[in-house]
């Protein structure tokens, strides 16, 4: 016995992750960051693990005492490590231009914010925003000298290649420690699992898939013997690639913007991933309260899109001014054997309407930076839903969030911006959702993306890991996993 409670105080946790670019959490920018920081910094509020659907519960602090007009929300702090003036201080510095936090959008409505004693806070908005707490469960909050209070510390990190967490505090049956390998090599990846040498996967590659999954979909039986688990769920992700409005061929071309979607030959894009894909057909992603679900005008239809490019000018894909060919660049962060053959399936779809598509592959900081300063054509990301609102999404097209906001396609329409603001006002749920049913329609006509996929999820998870929930916000949730005993 003395044994076992000594494996379990050591027990570690080991999974794959991409690379982390940042652990301060005013500046994390994918959610890989994400992940990482939620680990060492409590934000204000929390995303219960378990309950479905997703509901808010307390974080650092306490929930909110909110004023009748939706417009004054005051906090009591909850953690013990932290002030109500680190959290002022912290959230200030998402607000503030020169931090340029990749989460400063979240913060726009914000009017005021005013400490009121060591452990309260209030924060007054500009106008009521139904999502604003929700929006608070997202940046970690550190201490004056830098330090989190989260659920564990950062005891090393060797950049591209390894974190190494500690608990903090004792958890009676979970992880003491977490282990993040970044590991570029899908089939080390895979090796390593049968190995049992990490203990989870998050993301199944295309290459490994068919000897995870049989041709009926379910688990192979040797990973079965193992006691191996696979968990499938949906996301809140959603999947694109982005035109940058101010690009002087792309934004100006709404036919030609038409065309590319029309020209994305999902059914092959589906095959390409194995079926674990959804299409996609609005920036919001299924099981979304308000999201549009009327057939959308511009999906795969080669014909039409050979007409929408006469329509755009371009003939057969053929400038007229030149007679050459029209050439597209689409930018990639990470240069993964995924993303080049993606790129090229990509490219052999404009291919069939005569463009040329060129890959442009960098390094996923540079990506970013490219994205920031509006130097990118046509763009390969995706959005990783924060909170189960259609704002979430919609937010995406609004012109006060253009780059180095996260309107990263500098969409500008007057139109669209008063439905977004039209729907932020609304108190009714059912009227607030007609708003972002008019949104949708707006950005599906002008298709400032190429709608290409909403992911689904599947991990395999081994068997000495116990309460593992798959769900659309996994950051931090290392927290919650048990050790089987």
């Amino acid at each position: 016995m003395i044994l076992l409670a000594a494996m379990l105080a050591t027990a570690v946790f080991t999974r794959p992750m991409e690379r982390v670019s940042t652990m301060d959490p005013v500046k994390v920018q994918s959610m890989y960051d994400s992940r990482a920081a939620k680990l060492v910094y409590e934000s204000v509020l929390a995303i219960d693990y378990a309950a479905r659907p997703y509901k808010l519960v307390p974080g650092a602090c306490e929930m909110p005492e909110v004023s009748a007009d939706g417009r004054v929300y005051r906090f009591k702090m909850r953690s013990e490590g932290l002030t109500a003036e680190d959290v002022v201080r912290e959230l200030e510095r998402v607000r503030d231009p020169k931090t340029a936090s990749p989460s400063g959008y979240m913060l726009v409505k914000v009017e005021s914010m005013k400490v009121l004693d060591a452990r309260t806070f209030e924060i007054r908005l500009k106008a009521r925003q139904h999502v604003f707490p929700w929006m608070l469960t997202y940046v970690g909050i550190r201490r004056a000298d830098g330090e989190g209070t989260g659920p564990y510390r950062l005891k090393s990190w060797w950049k591209n290649h390894e974190m190494v967490f500690e608990r903090r505090r004792p958890a009676p049956g979970g992880f003491d420690v977490v282990k993040y390998l970044v590991i570029d090599d899908v089939s080390t990846q895979w090796l390593m699992f049968l190995k049992g040498e990490i203990d989870m996967l998050g993301e199944i590659s295309r290459d490994n898939w068919d000897a995870v999954i049989r041709a009926d979909g379910k688990l192979d039986d040797r990973l079965i013997a193992e006691g191996v688990t696979l968990c499938e769920s949906s996301t809140l992700d959603v999947l694109f690639l982005g035109a940058n409005m101010r690009d002087p061929v792309l934004g100006p071309n709404r036919k030609l913007r038409q065309a590319l979607n029309c020209a994305f030959d999902y059914p092959a894009w589906e095959r390409f991933y194995n079926g674990r894909i959804q299409p996609c057909d609005s920036p919001v992603p299924n099981g979304v309260g308000g999201k549009l679900t009327t057939p959308f005008p511009y999906a795969y239809n080669l014909e039409k899109a050979r007409k929408l490019m006469v329509e755009a000018g371009y003939p057969d894909g053929i400038d007229p001014k030149t007679g050459r060919r029209l050439v597209l660049t689409l930018s990639i962060g990470r240069a993964s054997q995924e993303s080049r053959e993606a790129g090229e399936l990509t490219a052999a779809f404009f291919n069939r309407i005569g463009i040329k598509l060129d890959l442009d592959f960098m390094t996923w900081d540079a990506f970013l930076k490219a994205l920031h300063e509006r130097r990118c054509q046509l763009y390969r990301i995706g959005w990783v839903g924060d909170y189960p609102d259609a704002e979430n999404f919609l937010q995406l097209f609004h012109s006060a969030n253009v780059s180095p906001g996260a309107n990263r396609s500098n969409y500008v329409n007057p139109e669209f911006d008063r439905e977004y603001e039209a729907a932020m006002a609304c108190d009714d749920a059912d009227k607030r959702n007609a708003h972002w049913a008019k949104c949708q329609e707006i950005i599906r006509e002008d298709c400032p993306w190429v709608f290409t996929h909403y992911p689904k999820s599947y991990s395999l998870i081994r068997p000495r890991v116990d309460n593992f929930i798959p769900g659309a916000f996994p950051y931090g949730n290392e927290q919650y996993y048990k050790v089987s005993e």
